[in-house]
């Protein structure tokens, strides 16, 4: 028996009348966090380059995979192995340049071959023409989804041509930000200005080359770990942030950027 197959049973014996109660009592849609959870708890393995830990959080990724296959064959709609053949039936044909006679010499062929099989395969199926920005998932990260939607736009052209365009657009959308702050509109307004502003963000990011989720990911941990120098230098002198003013946490800060960042922001 293999590990994937001793896996595959051990997910059934789980799932049987004398199993476990938790387990028995899941869903496909009770199960919809977990995986989602799961997923971002392995790029956190990746970040630690702990190859145990990513191991791990692997695995725990495959048990959710193995586990809406398992409630779905209770009821015969497909298996685990159904799941299997999918994935590489579909990666066979979508890479004729690997397995069939297609010349692709670079990453951009690949995708655009990529995008044009996809497409043929939808309509073999008889679906209806459909947007180019169909498939990018609602669940994703809002900024990670707008990174998407404008990759696939400006795959089929719809994209600015140099930097400094979308540069002086980003600056546009935080003027109309500003002036919308200024002139006390509705609430859904801001919103709505402040959505155009993150958006114009997401495309100078991406015509740079970053990843707009992990700079901000990135910002995050650095904003926790130079609060998190304030409250051990405050507990120093029997302080918390609390009881601390504005001025002490703001000269801890300054010492922070200095000691813990790799530039000054």
């Amino acid at each position: 028996m293999t590990q994937f197959e001793r896996l595959i049973k051990i997910m059934g014996q789980l799932r049987a009348p004398d199993g476990c109660p938790w387990d028995k009592k899941q869903t496909h849609e009770t199960l919809k966090p977990y995986l989602i959870e799961e997923s971002y708890e392995v790029l956190d393995a990746i970040d630690s380059g702990d190859d145990t830990e990513l191991t791990d959080e692997l695995g725990d990724v495959l048990l959710q995979v193995v586990f809406h296959a398992q409630l779905a064959s209770e009821t015969g709609r497909f298996t685990v192995d159904d799941v299997a053949r999918a994935i590489s039936d579909k990666l066979e044909r979508r890479h004729p340049h690997v397995f069939g006679d297609v010349q692709a010499d670079d990453a951009a062929t690949v995708v655009k071959n990529w995008e044009a099989i996809k497409a043929q395969e939808k309509e073999n199926k008889g679906s209806k023409p459909s947007s180019h920005l169909n498939g990018v998932a609602r669940h994703l990260p809002a900024l990670l989804r707008a990174e998407k939607i404008q990759k696939k736009a400006a795959r089929v052209g719809f994209d600015w041509d140099k930097l400094e365009d979308v540069t002086a657009k980003a600056r546009e959308e935080v003027a109309e930000f500003a002036d919308t702050l200024e002139s006390s509109e509705t609430l859904t307004r801001v919103e709505e200005e402040l959505g155009d502003l993150l958006f114009s963000l997401v495309n100078v990011a991406r015509f740079v080359g970053v990843c707009p989720e992990e700079a901000l990911t990135k910002t995050n941990q650095k904003f926790i770990s130079r609060f998190e120098y304030i409250e051990e230098k405050l507990a120093e002198q029997g302080l918390t942030p609390d009881e601390a003013t504005l001025e002490q946490m703001d000269g801890f800060w300054e010492e922070a950027k200095g000691l813990l960042s790799s530039g000054d922001s």
